[in-house]
């Protein structure tokens, strides 16, 4: 695939980014692309290497030589088809998958691997801009109708397969946009709204309705949802993790998400009551993930005074760990562009007491320093480091802790059963609940993930729906996407 030689003859190139100074200004995305030339290039790296992990690395199966060589050979449009057949929002992941396909390519054992999130993206941006990503409704309409419940990743993969299986789908959205936490909980400098909104344009020419400010369970009956004929629960993982730490209810301890949700509400002229600013304060942000980022990054445009990070992991290695090896998922550190613009990190630190004033105003953190004592066979112990006790000054103390789970009402009143981790259960490649006509996917079924295990799950558990509706399937799916090529 590619150029034979091409890994030899060129080093992976990456889009860069615009100065700190003036991407902290506004909110929108600082990337500078890399010219169709030197995408090219890039697409030439690919390896004749026999086996491509790289597939087994990608959750969706993506057909990443297949679409390398087609911008290899500056064919661009065929480059386009081929991501499309097994991933409906490349423009999504192309910005926002971690890309674990990267971190198993084949070249990346000798050198850095394939930029093919990079390509993904070029490539998508190039369709539309051409005009090659038209609407596709389906020639004819089974009589069927299918209620999604959630717009985000998973919510309209899953809408969009259905829809051209023939069926009539209804998308649910609780909040006043489409997008899920693509819309509120991405920070726009890492992907601007009109992205979601072009891609919502062309779901809606090809036949899906959307329905927003729709709570299904609060002020939708779930009684209603009896008129459709089958229902696909993607609401993803919405409980925010907190701490048991003293002083927890302290004004000004916030949720990562409420924090993201109502800046991106904000930018865009909602209505925000109450708007919880970094302005001038000094920031500790608890949680070392793309959630903590995303709140660094925010802080400094908002304009804070300092921004300080929490992390109760040890500081990953700068290589690959050999407790992670090559295909894996590796652990090693990852720096961002927002930590890029500014904040202290810290590692192995435990936050102690959220300490108030007499008003009841956060005004400082006490921590404590920790290590982790391994033990085989056994659960990590966290140990306290003696003397290492500190306060430190803060206004403003951001939980970007994860999830816990997805939200029980709406299990509750459907009568779904949920598994240990209080994910609704369903068993993976059937996404069927104990209510045989509805399904889930997505972080609602599998717990917080990635962007690209939304999607795949969504196309999985809409081809599954098809089969429970007609009997069978035309729909794709991941285990046959090979046969895709071969059409």
């Amino acid at each position: 695939m590619g150029k034979k030689t091409g890994f030899k003859e060129f080093e992976r190139q990456d889009e860069t980014y615009t100065s700190v100074t003036d991407r902290v200004k506004n909110y929108k995305e600082f990337t500078v692309p890399l010219s169709d030339k030197e995408v090219t290039k890039q697409g030439s790296r690919c390896m004749d290497c026999g086996i491509p992990f790289c597939h087994s690395g990608c959750p969706l199966g993506n057909l990443i030589p297949d679409f390398n060589h087609m911008v290899h050979q500056e064919e661009w449009q065929k480059a386009s088809w081929i991501l499309h057949s097994t991933n409906n929002f490349p423009e999504f992941t192309g910005r926002l998958c971690p890309a674990p396909c990267e971190q198993a390519c084949v070249l990346g054992i000798i050198e850095d691997p394939v930029s093919i999130e990079n390509i993904e993206k070029n490539i998508v941006e190039r369709a539309f801009k051409e005009g090659w990503i038209k609407p596709q409704p389906p020639k004819i309409r089974t009589g069927k109708t299918v209620a999604v419940i959630g717009s985000g990743p998973a919510g309209l993969a899953a809408a969009q397969q259905l829809n051209r299986a023939g069926h009539t789908v209804t998308v649910f959205e609780r909040d006043d946009e489409v997008g899920g936490l693509l819309r509120y909980g991405i920070p726009n400098f890492k992907m601007e709204k009109g992205i979601i909104d072009r891609r919502i344009v062309i779901l809606e020419a090809e036949g899906i309705l959307f329905k927003t400010n729709i709570n299904v369970g609060v002020n939708y009956d779930v009684k209603d949802l009896k008129a459709f004929d089958s229902i696909v629960l993607c609401g993803g993982s919405t409980e925010s993790r907190s701490l048991p730490t003293p002083g927890i209810d302290a004004d000004g301890v916030v949720q990562a998400m409420t924090f993201l949700k109502q800046q991106t509400k904000a930018l865009f002229g909602k209505e925000v009551k109450d708007q919880i600013m970094a302005t001038g304060k000094d920031v500790i942000v608890i949680g070392g993930g793309d959630t903590g980022s995303d709140c660094i990054g925010t802080s400094n445009r908002q304009g804070a005074k300092s921004v300080v990070n929490f992390e109760i992991m040890q500081k990953p290695p700068g290589d690959r760990s050999p407790t992670t090896p090559w295909p894996f998922w590796p652990l090693k550190l990852k720096t961002s562009s927002s930590h890029q613009e500014g904040s202290e990190r810290n590692w192995l630190i435990n936050t102690k007491e959220f300490v108030k004033d007499d008003n009841g105003k956060l005004i400082a953190l006490k921590t404590v320093n920790v290590e982790w004592k391994i033990v085989p066979g056994q659960r990590p112990q966290l140990l306290e480091v003696a003397g290492t006790e500190k306060t430190w000054a803060c206004d403003l103390a951001l939980l970007a802790l994860g999830f816990t789970g997805p939200e029980s009402t709406l299990a509750d009143k459907l009568g779904i059963h949920k598994d240990d981790r209080s994910n609704y259960k369903a068993e993976y490649g059937k996404y069927q609940t104990n209510v045989h006509n509805i399904f889930t996917a997505g972080d609602m079924r599998r717990g917080q993930s990635l962007i690209v295990w939304a999607i795949s799950e969504g196309r999985e558990a809409a081809r599954q729906v098809d089969i429970y509706l007609m009997g069978k399937s035309e729909l794709p799916s991941k285990d046959i996407a090979g046969d895709l090529v071969a059409m």
